[in-house]
């Protein structure tokens, strides 16, 4: 199954929840669907004209555009891609006010997770092949080039900000900001939203969401992809301003021998993620869910707790590749589970208490893990 295919799927099923959210009467609904992103973004805004709700939408894809282009990590154009050479020869480069908060925010974010959400990482993406539109396949990376570069420690840490003069004191540092761009994105959606008098809405863009207000007389109903099936494992009901992301290694990977190596990294070792195959986040702040999801699928089962309690996540599920689900108490007050199959949960202790800042680093002994065969 190709990897748009794919991305349609998940949209169709998040789709169809929040369609059944949106069926009371209640005022005009208007709906549009635009390709971005390199997934489907569904746009439902409720209770203004058809007009205000078309110009919103037209207003915002073009702002998508802008980031598609100057955010994208590879494609030739783009601001990050010239940053990217400027650094690689250790030069420094002026950024522009629509990338430089990116830098800034990509920066806190890695310093709340321990260092498990990393940007700077684009060197290793790159290495893996997963700095393509469609999967990558043929032989695999050098490992030794992947350690080599790892146990170099791109990182955030490493920048120099002088104004908007941005440099590196590592050169092996390469931005992608695939794991937080579409939180950012979707943020920057819904405030455009509002300061257009739009009170209502939801933007879906592949199964990440960000909420305005209300469906009608309900709190929109959406879904949790399962990350083992083609379905939903939990709805969720969402109040106005609260967001959902999941990142997941379902849909992005490589295969060779019968071996599956996801598209999500752990900085430490340079090698896929293979404990967690899934993390959904609820939270206000949609960068923050979005950088937070892919943060906890590095943790895994053993550490997640530590770094949902240092990035400031409350509502929090995860699901291991053998479909255990781990998930926090505030999140399991809420979540409708939409399976018939049987369920292995286990409970955390509350995350509102107090945030633990400290995060368990992988011993010498895992650097060089393979990741198990699915």
């Amino acid at each position: 199954m190709t990897s748009s295919r794919q991305h349609l799927i998940s949209f169709i099923l998040l789709v169809i929840l929040v369609a059944l959210a949106s069926c009371a009467k209640a005022p005009a609904e208007y709906k549009e669907t635009r390709y971005i992103f390199g997934t489907l973004v569904e746009f439902i805004i409720r209770g203004v004209d058809e007009g205000v709700a078309k110009q919103a939408v037209a207003d915002i894809d073009r702002d998508f555009q802008h980031m598609h282009k100057d955010w994208h990590a590879w494609k030739a154009g783009g601001e990050l891609v010239a940053l990217n050479a400027a650094l690689a020869h250790g030069e420094s480069r002026h950024v522009s006010p629509f990338v430089l908060p990116l830098l800034k925010e990509g920066r806190d974010l890695e310093a709340k997770s321990g260092g498990l959400f990393n940007p700077a990482i684009g060197g290793l993406i790159e290495i893996w092949g997963f700095h393509s539109d469609e999967l990558p396949t043929g032989k695999l990376p050098d490992f030794d080039k992947i350690h080599a570069l790892a146990a170099r420690h791109p990182s955030m840490a490493d920048l120099k900000i002088e104004d908007d003069l941005v440099s590196s004191t590592n050169p092996t540092v390469q931005f992608d900001f695939g794991g937080f761009a579409k939180g950012v994105a979707l943020d920057m959606a819904v405030a455009k939203l509002k300061s257009l008098g739009i009170n209502n809405a939801i933007v879906n863009a592949g199964g990440d969401l960000n909420t305005l207000g209300q469906a009608g007389e309900r709190l929109w109903n959406v879904g949790i992809r399962d990350p083992r099936d083609w379905g939903v494992i939990a709805s969720v009901q969402l109040m106005g301003g609260e967001n959902l992301y999941t990142s997941g290694n379902y849909e992005r990977f490589r295969e060779s021998e019968g071996i599956r190596y996801a598209h999500i990294i752990d900085p430490r070792t340079g090698m896929p993620v293979e404990h967690t195959v899934s993390a959904s986040v609820i939270h206000t702040d949609g960068a923050l869910a979005d950088a937070a999801a892919t943060a906890l699928i590095v943790a895994g089962p053993e550490h997640w707790v530590e770094v949902a309690k240092a990035m400031g996540v409350r509502d929090v599920m995860l699901v291991d590749k053998q479909g255990t689900v781990y998930a926090s108490p505030e999140m399991l007050a809420r979540v409708v589970f939409d399976t018939d199959k049987k369920l292995t949960i286990v409970k955390s202790a509350p995350l509102s208490q107090q945030a633990s800042h400290t995060v368990v680093q992988l011993s010498d002994s895992r650097q060089g893990q393979m990741p198990a065969r699915h």
